[in-house]
């Protein structure tokens, strides 16, 4: 379909009815690892599950109902798909409501971060959450064009921050240029302007350049992004020159924004010594909280969550250990999906 009315992205920090988690197998990269990851999963869902309603994707899902099995089960949802891995910011619908708050479910493709991974079960959880009545809503087929959850940020007011390291990507969607990709934007999600980061790589990072790692729009006209002040790092150039970047930006109404820098993580290794991109970026807004990735780092994570609860005066700040999540090179936010009240069937 094509929306004929205008329709918005909302700001992850608005209401939200439920939170897609895919629940790590044997099948997936985390085999060597499962009793750790399935850990972090659980303490995931039990953050998620006592401000949303939470739903549990995956191909076997024994072991989730029982390590669930204290949550309430009004607030959990089962669904037998099969997944190649469990990044589900990636592969989940993306949601816009229209003025009257339908909600159009947009079913992008995903083709493992620009065809790095295999991807063909991913690419289908949407149309099967939608087919067996979990998610409700007007279906939006747009398979023909790549767009990951994760590279996009929104502020619910028409802008929309993303990177051209991503976005602009050959192996995404080919020979597209800026404008027709912004186009995209504009027709589906109901972008009024794109503001484009150029800078920010991370170590270890297969997504080609996350927004979601590196800078987010916050209340207020508030940018949050990652930081480093240390030019031993190999980071200090590259974040640096965003910062720089991001201080050119402007509002829709031609004002700067509100800077807010979180710390860099100290440097975090994988067992073959490559660097691992953890991140304080990543954060999940939830109904009145802010669920916050940290890493066994009590000063750096302790700065971070101080600074989260400046920005989001009067929110909740709950810490997860994302110690795990980060060995397969991901973190909170990309291990969820949320999606408006209106697109949730209890």
């Amino acid at each position: 379909m094509t929306n004929k009315e205008p329709v918005r992205l909302p700001a992850e920090w608005e209401p939200q009815g439920a939170v897609l988690l895919a629940w790590p197998h044997a099948e997936t990269d985390w085999v060597d690892m499962l009793p750790e990851v399935r850990d972090c999963y659980t303490q995931l869902a039990k953050a998620i599950a006592g401000r949303a309603s939470l739903i549990v994707a995956g191909p076997d899902l024994d072991s989730a109902r029982v390590m669930l099995a204290d949550i309430d089960t009004g607030r959990i949802h089962f669904v037998r798909v099969d997944t190649n891995d469990t990044w589900t910011r990636d592969y989940g619908a993306i949601t816009t409501v229209s003025p009257d708050g339908t909600p159009t479910l947009h079913d992008f493709c995903f083709n493992g971060w620009g065809l790095k991974f295999a991807a063909c079960h991913d690419n289908a959880v949407t149309r099967a959450l939608i087919a067996g009545g979990t998610l409700t809503g007007r279906y939006d087929n747009r398979l023909g064009f790549v767009l990951e959850g994760g590279s996009i940020d929104s502020d619910g007011q028409g802008t929309i921050l993303t990177t051209s390291a991503c976005l602009l990507s050959p192996n995404r969607n080919g020979d597209l240029s800026r404008s027709q990709i912004e186009e995209e934007l504009r027709s589906t999600l109901g972008a009024e302007r794109v503001l484009w980061v150029d800078y920010g790589a991370l170590a270890g990072d297969d997504t080609d350049s996350h927004i979601d790692t590196l800078a987010r729009l916050a209340p207020n006209d508030t940018i949050l992004y990652t930081g480093c002040s240390d030019p031993a790092d190999e980071h200090f150039d590259q974040l640096q020159a965003m910062a720089g970047q991001l201080s050119e930006l402007r509002t829709a109404g031609g004002k700067p924004y509100n800077l807010v820098e979180l710390p860099l993580p100290d440097a975090v290794y994988d067992e073959d010594g490559e660097r691992l991109p953890a991140t304080y970026a990543n954060f999940l807004p939830l109904n009145g909280a802010i669920l916050m990735p940290v890493y066994g780092q009590p000063d750096k994570d302790r700065l971070a969550c101080d600074t989260l609860r400046v920005v989001f005066d009067g929110y909740e700040i709950v810490p997860v250990d994302c110690s795990a999540l980060i060995r397969q090179h991901g973190s909170l936010h990309c291990a969820t999906m949320q999606f408006p009240k209106q697109a949730f069937i209890p």
